[in-house]
């Protein structure tokens, strides 16, 4: 059992008394962050702000260009993620004046199971504003790039986060309040050490451009392949369709016979290399739903939907359940080789396990797809799934239900393109460096997060000796 002894006279003037503010790990940083000549962010001149109540903007708002509007799912460690990125108007952004951010302030998530997110607005996301469950981190003109890329690190590293999490209050929804980041302290250090923390960050952010890049190259390969390089959906108001086709599918509903699903379905049958149907080329495993009940703050992860990405498997609002109920179910344990399919809430989102997987189970709203097909790479396959050949024929077959959910006999007859042996193996190098490129980001990532604490827990000194050795093992010059 863990306890801390706190004298009433130092807890009287903070109004807190709950024990997690107290926990003895929690004094320690405390006690290790006030030994370094430090300011709160207030007293650096930072201005935090809420995003706007959810009755001042609602989803009817939202557009699909304009002002981003950043919300907790686009917050990553570090940056803003523009999947999934809505906006809205410049009419709304000028009336929600107080939540408004620059490039190089902070987003940070102030609500629910994904409190303490921290992100940088980068010139690729711009100006933006910020829903109701984030706090805005204004940075002053004053501070140079390096000490606000040192601030990012830190609020982001170990020590960083367990400052934050301190600060939660309230037992129904946990939350963050202005005032109490605002009195964050931040330990000062020398412009030369930010300076270095910061490259790693512009390095970091470098790597992350070139595996886009490497990614979009093979998106473009993969579809002017298919002559749909150009293709701009065009949603029709009026068109004629056959009753013989309404039987065949056994569908009524308008938009399931959009011209614009057609296109792609005829652009995939007269692709000169053939198709076939997914169901031919993998073997569809489904997973398993122990229910909400089984969630606990520890243990064997449990990836859901929400945890599933193209590039990667999130740890944002990561559950887990026990060891004992793992034992029961590590039949579903995910092996190297397969691809993760998701099929409800946002349906077809692939991803692909080319190491292998740590100890986990994926939820029942996630299929597990083992290859049984030579003609097709998995690297391939992955990238197929991921692109509109593949999410415009879920649009049609989700679509006109409440929640979007992709049955097993649909997926099983997507159709995929199969492009020669030399243009799959061009794709999938073009992939492996696109996953190289952003596996060595998260690594600078991480050895921007640990430096900063050595410099904490230790000195400047140890800090840039670790982050050169680490600098060495992964063979880059900053």
């Amino acid at each position: 059992m863990q306890y801390s002894v706190v004298k009433f006279n130092d807890i009287k003037d903070i109004f807190r008394l709950d024990a997690e503010y107290f926990h003895p790990t929690a004094l320690k940083y405390e006690k290790i962050v006030s030994l370094h000549s430090g300011k709160t962010l207030k007293e650096l001149g930072c201005k935090v702000v809420s995003g706007p109540f959810g009755s001042s903007l609602k989803s009817n708002a939202y557009l699909a260009s304009g002002v981003p509007f950043v919300r907790i799912s686009n917050l990553k460690d570090f940056f803003i993620s523009e999947n999934d990125l809505i906006y809205i108007s410049e009419e709304d952004n000028k009336r929600l004046s107080s939540s408004q951010l620059k490039v190089g302030d902070l987003v940070l998530s102030k609500v629910g199971n994904t409190i303490g997110i921290v992100s940088k607005v980068t010139p690729e996301i711009g100006n933006c504003n910020i829903s109701e469950n984030n706090l805005g981190i204004r940075l002053p003109k004053n501070l140079s790039v390096f000490f606000k890329d040192y601030i990012l690190s830190h609020l982001n590293s170990k020590i960083g986060q367990i400052q934050i999490l301190r600060l939660i209050s309230g037992n129904a929804q946990p939350k963050l309040n202005v005032s109490d980041i605002e009195n964050l302290r931040v330990p000062i250090f020398s412009d030369d050490f930010c300076k270095h923390i910061s490259d790693l960050i512009t390095k970091s952010i470098t790597e992350i451009q070139v595996s886009i890049s490497f990614y979009q190259k093979a998106e473009q390969l993969f579809l002017s392949e298919l002559g749909l390089l150009d293709w701009k959906p065009k949603h029709e108001l009026t068109f004629v369709k056959n009753y013989s086709d309404i039987q065949e599918a056994e569908r009524f509903d308008a938009e399931y016979f959009q011209p614009k699903y057609e296109e792609i379905i005829e652009a995939v049958k007269k692709y000169k290399g053939g198709f076939d149907e997914l169901g031919n080329l993998v073997k569809i495993k489904k997973s398993v739903e122990p229910g909400s009940e089984a969630y606990q703050e520890n243990g064997v992860p449990f990836v859901r939907v929400s945890n599933l990405s193209k590039f990667e498997l999130s740890t944002n609002n990561q559950q887990f359940i026990s060891e004992e109920l793992y034992e029961e179910l590590k039949i579903h344990q995910p092996k190297k080789g397969e691809i993760l399919l998701s099929k409800d809430a946002t349906p077809g989102i692939a991803y692909y396990l080319n190491e292998e997987p740590q100890k986990m189970i994926v939820s029942g709203g996630i299929l597990k797809l083992k290859m049984n097909n030579e003609q097709i790479l998995p690297e391939y396959l992955t990238l197929v799934l991921n692109s509109v050949i593949v999410q415009k024929q879920i649009e049609r077959d989700a679509g006109g239900s409440i929640i979007n959910h992709w049955r097993p006999d649909q997926v099983k007859t997507t159709l995929i393109p199969v492009l020669e042996e030399n243009e799959q193996k061009e794709i999938k190098g073009l992939i492996e460096k696109s996953f190289s490129d952003r596996k060595l980001s998260k690594s600078l990532l991480e050895i921007a997060k640990r430096g900063v604490e050595i410099a904490i827990e230790k000195d400047e000194q140890e800090a840039e000796k670790w982050i050169e050795e680490k600098l060495k093992e992964i063979k880059i010059e900053i």
